[in-house]
Order: structure tokens, then sequence, then C-alpha cells
């Protein structure tokens, strides 16, 4: 295969074949592990009892637990097997500790009677031994679907729930702590007893499976994560073979990939300018702007719109990490807290930057075909108007949600569903999917002529396609219920986060961007049609079950680790030859001087292959290894990770999809390249100091006390609101206000464009 030119192995019917075969595959394997995770999930008994018959909890206190958890804002307040956010504690982990330490009271006092003195080591270590055999020993009866524990143990567990019942139900402080200041839980929103009892079963459940072990087997539901050695939760073996079999095949494979790069770069190298030459001049200059097309001007004001408020949304949430309930002393969390601002920050990232895709698909479209159908404009205004029905209508629904005026039901269809990037209540995921269904079919009918035009129909195919996987692959998020096992939630959360986001989305952009390159003629259409399936057919390969590596510890069989391992690791080795795309894309832009009437656009497309190597690949793999994941979960490597993969590649690409349309609908008296000169370095700039002075090292000290001591112990108020992780918080600040300034910058070039006086030539020209 290495002798044979990459147009004959890789030949235009040959990838479709290998993208389908590919896609058909990938997608059985990753529903039969859906079923396996049906099958093998931690079981919810009807009832948990102790050995003298008292019943503990009932599988309606566990199912209403956690609805009560959802209505609090689920994983924005805290996190539940690592999944969630990282100021308030992993609940389950939580738990798990707290009754560990109890039990071990209670064994210790049995043993020395009522004058209490604390354990030596050497009687810590034989309880521990007490512990670990009591907690990790499965006493789930299939039978009648009933988890007994000791009376013992019924008493610890007893007291753990007295404890989350004051805090969630009281304004009282524990233990001498103010908790809930810590935890940045809201300051006027509590909970009845009641509640806070049912919640305390739901806690309990999760953290049962975190530690018992799986029938006939040595490791817990969630292969003994989290790490907590007073319970006998270590890595398991698997973590560590699949850790080691993950690096290597990153290492071969990225030999192998980049040898055969290599190997055809001459081949590519002249074969990448169009058979006529590269255009002498611009040729979309006369491009016709139908209605359509002007109408989703809107849609980027918008756009800018949703980033603003994610912005000051994000300063908001991070400040509430040193003060817990207040800015600056001002109790703004009475109006907004944590849970409301760190939901609305999260979801406002996946709206805007869809929104950039959606309008940037609708432009396109009638671009590339030279007409709009039939009430095309119709559709897009109408559209736009749905969306932002959406964005205020949820927006609304999970603030009312979370301050408690909802019940339960009408929470979940309404008000807040608690789970990380789908919060929104089902009715707005439903009209939110009915929207992206007009929007794929707003594209379909715009581009389809297109599909007649002879060179570009592979590209025009994979575009359309792509655009019906992203109408479709969001219903993922439909497919769980108000009381669905949270395994297999999760399962589906991680269709659409992954799958739709990271996924499907990401084709949609690579196509539309070499649809632009091929537009401007500066791309032959065979050579982009050729990368374009290539590339999204090793991108599918790792991405599609490189979506298990988000769930090694939701209560999976280890068959998900491994996979995840694998092709997680696969998902990292198309990045590794960006180096090339970007030199090739440096000698795209300098062929020609026209060129330069795209350079913001360009220059935002080239910042995201640096992005997508440190933050998808660098930090992703970082992370992604089962060995380095367990200790890691939900730590602030998340989010290092998370920022510079979400904003770094998708919102960068989104703003420079943007630009490219806003290109054709702002004239060039309008058009200040200064502003953009100072949005994209100060976007770039600010993201990377948030990183390397901020993110990255708490990150990394987290990481470190859960290596030595604990994961409890990473996530605990003494180490989030000790000396160093404060300092660490503050050490953002610079960065934020150099991204602020990006944004503001963008604001700026927004309103000059359309309210201000013309640009000078000064102005139009600044250099990158």
């Amino acid at each position: 295969m290495f002798d044979k030119d990459y147009d004959v192995t890789f030949s235009l019917k040959r990838l479709w074949i290998f993208l389908a075969v590919g896609m058909v595959l990938s997608f059985g394997v990753l529903l039969f592990f859906g079923a396996e995770i049906y099958r093998l999930k931690p079981p919810i008994p009807d009832m948990v009892v102790s050995d003298n018959g008292d019943i503990i909890y009932t599988k309606d206190d566990i199912e209403e637990g956690q609805n009560v958890w959802q209505s609090l804002g689920g994983m924005q307040q805290g996190s539940v097997w690592g999944h969630g956010s990282y100021v308030a504690p992993d609940w389950s982990t939580d738990w798990l500790h707290r009754e560990a330490l109890a039990l071990l009271d209670v064994y210790h006092r049995d043993r020395v009677g009522s004058g209490y003195t604390p354990p030596s080591d050497e009687q810590r270590a034989f309880l521990q031994v007490l512990i670990e055999d009591e907690m990790r020993r499965n006493r789930y009866n299939p039978a009648n679907e009933t988890i007994t524990i000791s009376d013992d143990r019924a008493i610890a567990v007893r007291q753990v729930e007295d404890h989350f019942t004051r805090l969630f139900s009281s304004y009282d402080n524990i233990d001498g702590q103010n908790l809930r200041d810590d935890y940045a839980f809201p300051p006027n929103i509590l909970i009845t007893p009641d509640q806070a009892q049912k919640l305390s079963a739901f806690f309990f459940w999760t953290s049962w499976s975190s530690v018992t072990n799986r029938p006939d087997d040595t490791i817990s539901y969630t292969s003994n994560w989290p790490h907590e050695p007073l319970v006998g939760n270590q890595p398991t073996g698997a973590a560590f073979i699949w850790t080691i079999v993950s690096i290597l095949l990153l290492l071969g494979c990225a030999g192998a990939l980049c040898f055969y790069y290599v190997r055809q770069y001459d081949l590519w190298r002249e074969r990448i300018v169009p058979e006529g030459g590269a255009a002498t001049k611009n040729p979309l200059a006369n491009a016709k702007l139908t209605p359509s097309m002007r109408a989703t001007a809107k849609y980027f004001w918008v756009v800018v719109a949703l980033m603003v408020a994610q912005v000051a949304l994000g300063i908001l949430t991070a400040h509430y990490a040193v003060e817990g309930q207040d800015l600056y002393g001002i109790p703004l969390a009475e109006f907004i807290p944590y849970s409301i601002s760190r939901t609305w920050h999260t979801q406002l990232a996946v709206f805007w930057i869809a929104t950039a895709w959606l309008g940037t698909g609708l432009f396109m479209a009638p671009l590339l075909s030279g007409k709009d159908p039939a009430y095309q404009t119709l559709g897009v205004n109408f559209l736009w108007l749905c969306l932002i029905i959406i964005v205020v209508g949820s927006f609304a629904g999970e603030w009312l949600g979370v301050n408690q005026f909802f019940s339960r039901t009408m929470n979940f269809w309404f008000g807040h569903q608690g789970y990380e990037y789908v919060d929104l209540g089902r009715f707005w995921q439903i009209f939110l999917f009915i929207g992206l269904l007009l929007w794929t079919g707003l594209v379909l009918r715009a581009l389809y002529p297109a599909l007649k035009g002879g060179h570009n129909r592979s590209l025009i195919a994979l575009t359309l396609l792509s655009a019906v996987a992203i109408g479709l692959l969001y219903g993922a998020g439909l497919l769980w219920g108000q009381n669905t096992h949270i395994s297999v939630m999760e399962y589906w959360r991680w269709w659409v986060v992954h799958l739709w986001v990271e996924g499907v989305f990401e084709v949609f952009a690579t196509a539309i961007i070499a649809l632009i390159f091929v537009n401007l003629k500066l791309l032959r259409a065979s050579t982009a049609a050729v990368a374009v399936i290539f590339a999204t057919i090793i991108f599918m390969a790792g991405g599609v079950l490189g979506t298990f590596h988000h769930l090694y510890w939701s209560g999976t069989p280890i068959g998900v680790l491994a996979l995840g391992a694998v092709f997680s690791a696969l998902e990292v080795v198309p990045l590794l030859v960006i180096g090339f795309e970007a030199y090739q894309t440096h000698k795209l832009e300098q062929n020609t001087q026209w060129i330069n009437h795209y350079k913001w656009p360009l220059n935002f497309f080239a910042s995201v292959l640096f992005w997508n190597l440190v933050g998808a690949g660098l930090l992703g793999f970082f992370i992604n290894p089962p060995l380095a994941l367990y200790y890691m979960q939900g730590l602030n490597s998340t989010p290092a990770h998370g920022h510079a993969a979400m904003f770094g590649v998708y919102g960068l690409l989104g703003i420079g999809l943007m630009l490219f349309c806003l290109r054709s609908l702002i004239p060039d008296n309008r058009w200040s390249d200064k502003w953009l000169q100072q949005a994209f370095w100060g976007l770039n700039i600010g993201l990377a100091m948030m990183l390397g002075l901020s993110l990255i090292p708490q990150g990394i000290y987290q990481a470190y006390i859960s290596f030595t001591e604990s994961y409890w112990l990473a996530r605990a108020p003494e180490t989030i609101h000790g000396p160093v992780m404060t300092a660490l918080v503050w050490a953002r600040v610079p960065g934020d206000i150099v991204f602020s300034w990006g944004i503001f910058s963008i604001v700026m070039f927004m309103y000059r464009a359309y309210f201000g006086q013309p640009v000078n030539e000064k102005e139009q020209t600044a250099k990158a």
C-alpha cells in the first residue's frame, strides 16, 4: 500500500466504502456495549435493610433522591462519580469517606467501650480490614432485590445521613465549618428534612456502587473508583494494562500515520493547488447575496451577545470558588447562585458555538448553490426566533427549578435536569431537537442543487450527511427519562456531548472549511474531498468508540474501559500531523495578495489547529488514559482540557466561520481589522494565560493530593479553599482580563461594522 499513490490507494469510491463500513462497525460496537451497560449497571434495590430487619432506604427513596439532586442543579453543584462541577465535593466520594470514618468510629467504640480514645496505628489498620470486608462484600440479593448491611454499618449510615440532612436543610454550621459557603450553595435555598433524607438515599446508593464488589469479582461496580485507601479502593489491574496498551497504540499509529503522510507529501503538495492554478483575484467578490444569506446576520449578533454573557458568567462562577456566595462582598448568589451561573455558563458555550455553526450552514448553502429555495428566508427568520425562545425559556426554567418553584416532574420537563451540558428541561430539549431538524431541512433544500455541480459533489455530500447527523444525533438526549438509572443516562448523555458536539459538528465544520478553500480556488476539489473523507475516517474511527473514555467509572463493565482507552488514544493520532496542515495553510495564504481580504477568518482557523493539538491532544491525552483519569476525573485538569478544547477549538472555529460569512455581509469600509487583531490576540493569549497560570497548576496540585492521599481530600474544602488553590484561582485574573478584552474587541468590531463610522485604511489592514 505504501508503494502506491494515495489517490490510487484511497480513491473516492473506496474512501466512501471505508467510511460507511467504519461507521456501521463503530456504532454497532457502541450500541452493543450500551446494551451491556443496561445489563450490568449497578442494581437499584427495592430495599436497603439492616441485619435486624430495619428498613434503611427504599427504591422510591433512591429515585426520588436522584430527582431532588437534579432539582438542586445536579452536576452543577458538586459531582457524582466524578462528573459535574468542582467547588462542592463529589457526593458519592464524600459519602463513602464519611461512612468509612463513621464505621471506623463505631467499630472502635464497640471494642474499647464508652471511654473513647483515638485508635492507635495498629488498631486503625486492623479496623480498616474489618471496614473493607464489610463495605466491599456484596450482599445484594437479586431474588428479592434487597441490599443487606450490618447493624454497625446502619448506625454509620444514619450518622452520615444526619450530616447531609443538616447540610441541605438548615443554615447551621457543621462541625465548626460553614460548609454551605465553602460549597458555594445558594444562600436562600433549602430543602425539607424529608427531601434531604431521600437525597441521602441516592448518595448512599452511588457510594455503595463505588465500593461494593461486583458478583464473583474483586472490583467494584465503578471499577474501584474513587481512590479511597480507607476501603481498599485502588486502581484495578485493567486500568494499568489498558493505559499501557493505549500509549503503545498511540505511538505505533502515530508513527505509521506520520510515515505515510511524509511518504505521500510530495504528491499532495503538487496536487493541492487547483488544476488551473490558484486564483489571482477573489472568486467570491461578486457572489450574489440572497435574502436568506443576509438574514443570517442576526444569528451572528446573537452569537456575540451570548458570548459576552457566557464570559461574564464564567468570571462570576470562577469567583465563587474563593468567596462562595459573594462577588467582592456583593451577595450576588441570592439571585444567581453558583449552580445557576455555572449552568448558564456551560449552556451558553454550547448555544453560541452551535448558533455560529448553524448560521454558517444557512449562509453557505445558498452561496454554494447560487440561489434561495422558496420561503428560505422565512425559514431562517423563524428558526432564529425559535432559538431565542429556547435560550430565554430554558434559562428561566432552570432558575425556577433550582429555586424550587417546580414539582419534581415539572422540573424534569421545564426546569433543570441536572445533567451537565444537557441541563435544560425535557420540553426545551424537544423544542431544540425540532429546531435542529428544521435547520437540517433548510440546509438540505438549499444545498441539494449544488450536488448537480460535479467536482464538489463528495464534499457537498459529506456536508449534507453531517448536517443530517447534527439534526438527528441530538435526539439521543431524549432517550432517558425522569427516573432513568444514572449509568444509562450517562451513556446517552455522552452521545450528545461527545458524538454531537465533538463528532459530527467537527465533520461538518471540516467539510465547510474545505468547501471554503475550494470555492476560493486555493484548493483542488478532488484533493480536498480525499483529504476530508480520509480525515473523517481516522477521526471517527477513534471518536465514536472514544466516547467510552467518559464512562470508565460510571458503573460500566471493564470492556467499556478497554475500548475507551484504546480508541481515545486513536483520537489523538490525527492531531500529530497538524504541523503539516498549519504549514500548508500558511502557504496557501501566502500565494495570493487578495487572500488578505479573509486574513482574520483564516487566522482564527489557523489558531484552531494549535488549540486542537494542545487542548484536545496534549491536555486531552493527559487525563484520558484509565490510570490518569482514575486519579484526575473531576479535578481542575478537566476544565483545563475543557476550556482549551471547547473554546480553543470549537469556539475559535465558530468565530472564524462567523467572520468568513460576515466578510461578505459587511462592506469593506466598515470592516475593521484593528479590532479583529486585538480580538484574535486577546482571546488566544488570554486563554493561554488562564490555562498556564491557573487551571493546569490547580489540576496538577489536586492530582498530587489524589495520588498520595485520596480523591476525597483532593476535592475537600481543606484543599479547594486552602492557600495554594485560592492563590491559583486568583492567578487567573490577568488571563481573564486579557481574554475579556478579546471579547470586547469582537463587540466593538460588530458595533463599528453596523453602527459606527466608516473605518480608515489603517484599520482595514492591521497585521497579524
